[in-house]
């Protein structure tokens, strides 16, 4: 079990939101997604000690890891926390952040990295254009697709239709990792963290998730670890297309978050064009 003393563990209830049963904005599958990487199945019987929601998940979870186990995962949990409030316009609580960031400094048994708020901060300030998108790595024809889709995101920014720009924001960025996947296929096969069956075989790439397209695309060098986060959040707020998880989360986008959203995109698009 991990070290992690009972009010250690009530400043990460307080700051990941636990106390009706959820953990961030994070749904089932996105909270599975987050737990694989550490090659933990969170869903599992092992973890429903206390209940089946995941808060409680997570509660039975760093209750039976070591320290070396729950230490990285609480870091990514604090930087979907940090990303959250940059993409949403909300500043982080920054008085229990440093302490949660304290607390997995010492579960990790050295420094905190710095994924502060302000790191986040100067990302977002970057200004990211991509001059010629025939330098994407993907056909000719779904470049044509690409920039009329860019252009609509663009038009409905202006009109204020602010989910519409998230959900053509992530469904470009979905859309041309798989083209980069595609063109590069060797590459993402061979990733060890390519997602797999259950006899071992890579999936096809039409069964992968956004997640895993954006998470194998950083292991082969082609996207950035600053746009693997932000990609992330992108595709966090991009999952609220069901009317069910929006109500749920009580996700309004505004004008900031629908900006940030294209930011991201376009961060992304000058990384896979090799222009960053």
């Amino acid at each position: 079990m991990s070290s992690l003393t009972d009010s250690e563990k009530r400043y990460f209830e307080a700051i990941l939101g636990m106390k009706n049963g959820y953990v961030l904005n994070y749904t089932d599958a996105t909270f599975a997604e987050l737990f694989r990487r550490y090659n933990i199945d969170i869903h599992s019987q092992k973890y429903q000690t206390y209940g089946t929601s995941k808060a409680k998940k997570m509660r039975a979870f760093w209750d039976q890891e070591p320290d070396s186990v729950v230490g990285p995962v609480l870091k990514e949990v604090l930087d979907a926390y940090v990303l959250q409030c940059e993409l949403s316009g909300r500043k982080p609580n920054e008085a229990i952040l440093k302490k949660c960031q304290a607390i997995v400094s010492r579960l990790s048994g050295g420094k905190a990295s710095p994924t502060s708020a302000e790191t986040g901060d100067a990302f977002l300030r970057q200004e990211f254009v991509i001059s010629n998108l025939s330098k994407l790595p993907v056909e000719g024809p779904v470049t044509d697709i690409i920039a009329a889709r860019l252009d609509e995101a663009a038009k409905a920014l202006k009109a204020g239709a602010y989910f519409a720009v998230i959900v053509l924001c992530g469904s470009i960025l979905e859309g041309v990792l798989l083209a980069v996947a595609q063109r590069h296929q060797e590459k993402f096969n061979r990733s060890p963290i390519s997602p797999k069956t259950a006899e071992g075989k890579v999936k096809s790439f039409h069964e992968w998730s956004l997640a895993q397209l954006i998470d194998v695309a950083h292991d082969v060098g082609l996207l950035k670890l600053d746009v693997k986060k932000f990609s992330h959040g992108l595709r966090d707020f991009r999952n609220f297309i069901h009317p069910y998880q929006q109500m749920r989360s009580q996700f309004t986008p505004d004008q900031h978050t629908a900006k940030v959203c294209f930011q991201v995109l376009k961060a992304a698009l000058a990384d896979l064009a090799g222009e960053r």
